[in-house]
């Protein structure tokens, strides 16, 4: 495993908001790198997306397991991988702590609801026995390997209607059974559910981290966040809707000119790509391989 995990809890003590950018393959996870992010979330949404499928559970689970090793090559952040349910019952999950953790993600993170799930902003969300979700949390933690793995509980008590109340028991129940942090999960337009959870958290004696994914809330910043009680905000899906709406733009105005060079002045240049992903680093093996390839063989001819 790489050492991200360890970045990850250590970030976690320093008192301030762990930035987290949602990503979607190996390219985006090194835009957020170089935005100075603290960690990326290998998003369920995002993986489905660039899949061409829903976020419904129709990925396998090693398919999404080799996309968060892949990111996870890529950038040298801790990569959070967004498990969904855990792929189905606890055998499922259980296999699935193994591959992420042997694979490379510092974290993981699992949702309360029924497999296979439904994205949190459509209709029809169906909640898991907060019990049976502990009993899976439990069987997670007992099954990673290295002390520093994050197991992640995400409550979505609210996304499903049923109250305040609820969500606060499944995250205290979740939390007694050993999760490291909890994300309360809400799609109202403000952040004021959120905001009162992590106060009531708090007066609670606050027994694990809480995370928050601004998606419907964006109006609130991560400072306002941080001093209602929130540790890591999580910006989920905003990179791949960003390059989705730019790259449906683009082609758009160039199947409509036939040509590309009204955009050019808009477009990241071809050099600055090469930069992002290490051309560089390929040019300056080459001139090595070169030159020592001829320094032997001059070796050679002199003997």
């Amino acid at each position: 495993m790489n050492g991200g995990a360890a970045t990850l809890r250590e970030a976690l003590s320093l008192g301030r908001p762990v930035r987290v950018a949602g990503v979607h393959d190996a390219l985006s996870a090194l835009v957020a790198q170089r935005c100075g992010f603290d960690a990326v979330w290998a998003s369920g949404l995002g993986v489905a997306a660039v899949n061409g499928m829903p976020d419904a559970n129709v990925l396998t689970m090693s398919e999404v397991r080799d996309a968060t090793r892949v990111i996870s090559q890529a950038t040298s952040l801790p990569v959070i991988s967004d498990c969904d349910t855990g792929f189905g019952e606890i055998r499922n999950l259980r296999r699935s702590i193994q591959d992420f953790e042997g694979g490379g993600a510092a974290a993981v993170c699992i949702e309360d609801k029924l497999y296979p799930k439904r994205n949190s902003f459509r209709d029809g969300q169906e909640l898991l026995d907060p019990h049976e979700f502990a009993m899976k949390v439990r069987i997670a933690k007992e099954t990673q390997q290295s002390p520093d793995f994050i197991l992640i509980a995400r409550v979505e008590s609210l996304i499903a209607g049923t109250g305040m109340e609820d969500a606060l028991a499944r995250a205290a129940l979740y939390a007694e059974a050993g999760a490291d942090a909890i994300v309360i999960h809400s799609k109202a337009k403000v952040a004021s559910e959120v905001t009162e959870f992590a106060g009531r958290w708090r007066a609670l004696g606050a027994p694990v981290p809480l995370v928050a994914i601004p998606t419907t809330y964006h109006g609130a910043t991560m400072t306002e966040l941080t001093e209602s009680g929130i540790s890591i905000v999580i910006y989920a899906n905003q990179a791949i809707r960003a390059a989705v709406r730019a790259m449906e733009d683009a082609l758009r105005e160039i199947a409509a000119a036939g040509t590309s060079t009204a955009i050019e002045d808009e477009l990241l240049p071809v050099k600055a790509l090469f930069e992002l992903t290490g051309e560089d680093v390929i040019d300056r093996l080459d001139r090595r391989f070169l030159a020592d390839t001829e320094a032997a063989r001059r070796r050679g001819t002199a003997a």
